[in-house]
């Protein structure tokens, strides 16, 4: 790794949004770290938007005496799906940064609080996506605190991965660990669990795949608000699976860590890495089945290559037992 000062480049050019990972290990550390970037935006008449679990909200509060350029959000309005905050974080910062101000963001991710494996590793997934998403937004920067206590290498190895660099006592270096060319190493799906339900479909199957998703989540408990939203969510996904993905598919479902899952599978393949993570134009064609699949599900995964295919698993919460 080679040191930098926050604002200078050196041998290769930085990227036009600076996306930095801040790792800490207490309270003390944290408050440094953050208010540093903070003061260092204000000073440079820059706005602020900071998004960290409420704990940490409240000791930089106190710190800022309601200071007008900082903005905090509570990301839990969002509900759990990560693929719904690059979207997010556009808009937070787009509103913060009218009239090309420029905008820092202070994004903390409550890693402890992910649900399961795959809740862990669509949420590492978002923040190497931010780099893709805000490549070219040069009046946008990101600070990502990351709480280090546990002191684990591997964890800390793979958020690496998705910040072009890490902030260090002031400065930034450079990740050598970062993402910079070829495809994203995603965690390997899990098996399904036995038992699951299966179903082959195509052309005229939707009221068929329906059904079965319909009767499998009843039995599996979700509750009636969340069978309707998966109902629209399986027509979406089966239908572009149908139009695009060669005509037919294989339907999977099963319950899995207090949560119900529909997975679909087919031969297309779904080159943009951002579909269904950013809200489609008013005036745009097509592009909206994504899109509003990740609004109603509470997490939903992704998995498309030329050679294989592509999987989409929706993820449904069961509400925990009486």
């Amino acid at each position: 790794m080679n040191a930098l000062p926050p604002s200078t480049a050196s041998g290769r050019s930085e990227p036009a949004f600076r996306h930095e990972l801040y790792p800490y290990r207490n309270n003390a550390q944290f408050l440094s770290g953050t208010l540093e970037y903070i003061h260092e935006a204000l000073e440079g008449g820059e706005a602020v938007v900071v998004a960290v679990p409420s704990d940490k909200a409240s000791l930089l509060r106190g710190e800022l005496a309601d200071e007008p350029a900082v903005t905090f959000i509570d990301t839990r309005t969002l509900g759990p799906n990560p693929g719904r905050l690059v979207n997010a974080w556009t808009t937070w910062m787009e509103e913060q940064g009218a009239g090309d101000r420029p905008v820092r963001g202070i994004g903390e991710t409550a890693w402890r609080e992910a649900r399961n494996a795959a809740h862990l590793s669509e949420l590492r997934y978002h923040e190497w996506l931010l780099n893709r998403a805000f490549a070219r937004s040069s009046a946008w920067s990101m600070l990502c605190p990351y709480d280090d206590a546990d002191e684990d290498p591997s964890a800390l190895q793979s958020l690496s991965r998705c910040h072009p660099l890490i902030r260090q006592d002031g400065h930034h270096i450079r990740s050598e660990a970062y993402l910079t060319t070829g495809e994203y190493p995603f965690d390997a799906l899990s098996p399904a669990c036995d038992p699951f339900q299966e179903l082959h479909y195509t052309h005229g199957d939707l009221t068929a795949i329906r059904s079965k998703v319909s009767q499998c989540a009843s039995d599996a408990g979700v509750p009636q608000d969340q069978l309707q939203k998966l109902a629209v969510a399986v027509t979406e996904i089966a239908t572009n699976s149908i139009r695009h993905g060669g005509g037919h598919g294989i339907l999977r479902t099963w319950t899995q860590d207090s949560t119900f899952l529909c997975e679909f599978r087919d031969t297309g393949y779904i080159p943009d890495v951002m579909a269904g993570r950013t809200r489609p134009a008013p005036d745009q064609i097509g592009g909206r089945g994504l899109w509003l699949v990740h609004q109603l599900c509470d997490l939903v995964e992704i998995r498309s290559t030329p050679d294989q295919g592509t999987i989409i698993r929706l993820h449904t919460d069961l509400p925990p037992p009486n």
